[in-house]
């Protein structure tokens, strides 16, 4: 059975690390000074590589696999979980200087498991050091927060997964077009666990070396470009029927309306770009097909083109209450209606 990329390809050193160097550099400087915590908390959303810089964290203070517990918080998260730890921590490692608990998903502890750690992280042993991670600080308490040196980690942008991805997909020996790469970030939604995950499910269904986007709307269920263009389309000619008609054509695919916001605002900024800032013309090339190029180029010099940086606002504002609303649909519907005017037969 052959490895998920997501651990093939997992990050074994501080400079393999991407798009977390506000984290990666004060750590490492940190380890040079032996200026080392007895508690961390990494936070931030699902995938982004807060399990991986705590391995490496522990590897780069010359921890040993054998002197590095993981405890997953969620499966272990009563009292009596974190008195067996209490009581594990006070015995010396078995080959380095230090033992290194990595608590994943911390905030699942329950009230009394909270406490019981506090005490610990307020007197831990000196060859103990706690790393806890978690994806949802909110649900912490402020006693267990204030306890340790805290690391706010950010989601990867598109830049950092589609380059994430040419790597991994040059490795693995495909190629992907860059529309093709450009989707796949997408969908990622700033997890590189996700996007890898997503990218496996691609190479493993081609039949080839070259990975369309064709090929990828296919795999992953994403909305047809043809759809995105055709709201585009609308909305540069006024034509609310045409606009509507595209986005129930997304819905009845069962396309997740985000995605398909998304879709459609990266490429009304690329409309807007091309026509206010000519400089971006090679670095829009490089991001979508030679078609779609075409297709973003003539619309951007249409000086009659009803898109304007009010389109933008309000489909912005439309996809923020997409998430809200009892209709998915319905945001985007009425965006499109209000911003060509609402027309009466």
């Amino acid at each position: 059975m052959d490895l998920a990329l997501y651990r093939k390809y997992r990050p074994a050193a501080f400079k393999e690390i991407a798009g977390q160097d506000h984290i990666v550099k004060p750590l490492s400087a940190a380890i040079k000074l032996g200026h080392i915590s007895h508690a961390y908390l990494f936070a931030g959303s699902r995938g982004i590589g807060k399990t991986s810089i705590a391995r490496i964290f522990a590897k780069e203070i010359g921890t040993s696999p054998n002197d590095v517990y993981e405890i997953d918080a969620a499966s272990n998260r009563g009292i009596d979980d974190i008195r067996e730890l209490r009581e594990a921590v006070n015995t010396l490692p078995l080959e380095s200087k230090y033992k290194v608990y990595i608590v994943d998903e911390v905030h699942m502890l329950t009230k009394e498991a909270f406490n019981a750690l506090l005490k610990t992280l307020e007197e831990p042993p000196k060859h103990v050091i706690f790393i806890l991670a978690t994806t949802e600080l909110e649900k912490l308490p402020e006693t267990i927060i204030s306890r340790c040196e805290v690391h706010h980690f950010k989601k990867p942008n598109q830049e950092v997964l589609k380059d994430v991805i040419h790597k991994v997909t040059k490795q693995e020996g495909f190629v992907l077009e860059p529309a093709s790469a450009e989707l796949v970030a997408l969908l990622g939604d700033g997890s590189f666990r996700d996007t890898l995950g997503i990218l496996q499910k691609i190479i493993g269904s081609s039949k080839d070396k070259k990975i369309s986007i064709e090929e990828v709307e296919m795999v992953t269920g994403a909305p047809r470009q043809t759809l995105v263009n055709e709201v585009i389309e609308s909305l540069h000619a006024k034509d609310t029927a045409r606009g509507l008609k595209a986005l129930l054509g997304a819905a009845e695919q069962n396309a997740d309306m985000k995605v398909f916001v998304k879709m459609v605002l990266r490429k009304l900024r690329f409309v807007l770009l091309l026509r206010y800032a000519p400089d971006f013309e090679k670095t829009i090339k490089d991001e979508v097909s030679e078609e779609d190029f075409a297709f973003l180029e003539k619309i951007a010099g249409n000086t009659k083109s009803a898109i304007s940086s009010e389109t933008l606002k309000m489909l912005l504002d439309a996809y923020t209450l997409i998430s809200y609303a009892a209709l998915p649909t319905l945001p985007v519907e009425l965006a499109i209606i209000k911003l060509n005017g609402e027309q009466k037969n």
